[in-house]
């Protein structure tokens, strides 16, 4: 390895490289995805991103031959170890050329840096919370990428098992093709919710979402239902601003779904936006010059022919009583009014079963496996 020389990012300079590294290692790759530049920056400075007030970070950069060949984000998520009672050091934003020692010497950083903090075990890829792009793709890779989640090439999996690391967790990505009409199951499981459960969809505007405070109430109730998943950082209000605040100004608001009970509670969401993918690979996740125009194009005029499932969920006390086909009646026919052909889930965990149920009465496919793998130090 002593031809490879290991860098912590420092300088604006040094981010930037950090972040236009994958432009270099996925240049020919039809299925990748660049994520937005803006909120790569914001999320990777210590001063922009609210997460750093509970979590510890270092970014570090890869050089061989004078180079970029790799990067790693190095993360300890103080918030996450307390509320999960472990002492584990997370690595994301990890991304390499096809050389074992270059995601060795990577590597090595990584457990440094664990050790340094008295940490026990290594995990990832994952972020600084649960907002971030986590789990290494291994299956789909002839799939092209979401917004929401990474793209990497098919060697990383032999690079992950080559330095010991071990599956901890699976997520698996569907796609769900749009019906000329909605299956009568959930058509007539809708229809006996708003009988029996007291319950409404709400037709969000900017003005009610301003007014009722709406970004604070979707963040407590994402709170209250993923809690309990894999490795869910239970985060404060103040990181609100940051998450839903972002996406509720970028969203079309008729994609998304909201479900209140008698008392005007939010007790379900479903958040879906139109797909990006397109409209990213060709602006390069950049908006200057140019890149706004594809991605407002896609937003807000002429879709791609897919949804992003963002976030789906629904309060513990009102689970098991129907209240997600509500959010599917609204959302799907939403969608085919727009002649919409599929939409792509979210990474679900391989274990929520009760999840995956829900696309069973739908034509649909397993496109995408994504895993984080663990191991001790």
């Amino acid at each position: 390895m002593s031809d490879i020389i290991i860098k912590e990012v420092k300088s604006k300079s040094d981010l930037k490289k950090f972040i236009d590294f994958p432009e270099k290692l996925y240049r020919n790759n039809p299925c990748y995805v660049p994520p937005l530049y803006f909120d790569q920056v914001d999320t990777l400075t210590p001063s922009k991103n609210p997460a750093s007030s509970f979590c510890e970070s270092v970014l570090y950069l890869a050089y061989k031959a004078g180079e970029t060949v790799g990067r790693v984000a190095v993360i300890i998520n103080n918030k996450a170890n307390e509320q999960w009672n472990h002492k584990e050091v997370r690595f994301g934003w990890f991304d390499f050329i096809d050389d074992k020692a270059v995601s060795a010497a990577l590597m090595e950083k990584v457990y440094e840096f664990g050790r340094a903090h008295s940490m026990d075990s290594v995990v990832g890829p994952l972020g600084f919370t649960d907002f971030d792009p986590e789990g290494m793709l291994v299956e789909g890779f002839d799939k092209v990428g979401t917004m929401a989640l990474i793209y990497n090439h098919p060697y990383y999996k032999e690079h992950m098992e080559a330095m010991g690391f071990e599956k901890d967790a699976d997520w698996i990505e569907y796609k769900v093709y749009i019906p000329e009409e909605l299956p009568s199951k959930m058509v007539r499981v809708a229809n006996i919710v708003k009988e029996r459960s007291n319950v409404h969809v709400v037709n969000l505007t900017r003005s009610y979402i301003k007014k009722e405070n709406y970004g604070r109430k979707i963040f407590n109730l994402i709170n209250e239902c993923y809690k309990d998943l894999y490795n869910f950082t239970v985060l404060p209000d103040d990181l609100a601003d940051k998450y839903l605040g972002f996406y509720l100004s970028i969203l079309d608001l008729k994609y998304v779904s909201m479900v209140e009970n008698e008392n005007n509670e939010l007790v379900a969401f479903g958040i879906t936006m139109p797909s990006l993918s397109k409209a990213l690979i060709k602006s390069r996740g950049k908006f200057f010059p140019f890149g706004w125009i594809h991605l407002l194009k896609s937003l807000f005029i002429k879709h791609e022919e897919g949804v992003e499932m963002l976030l789906i969920g629904v309060r513990p006390d009102y689970q098991n009583k129907g209240i997600h086909s509500l959010i599917f009646e609204d959302i799907f026919e939403r969608v085919h009014k727009m002649k919409l052909k599929w939409a792509e889930s979210n990474a679900v965990l391989e274990t929520n079963t009760k999840n995956q149920a829900n696309w069973e009465i739908f034509e649909h496919e397993c496109a995408k496996r994504r895993r984080s793998y663990k191991k001790m130090l």
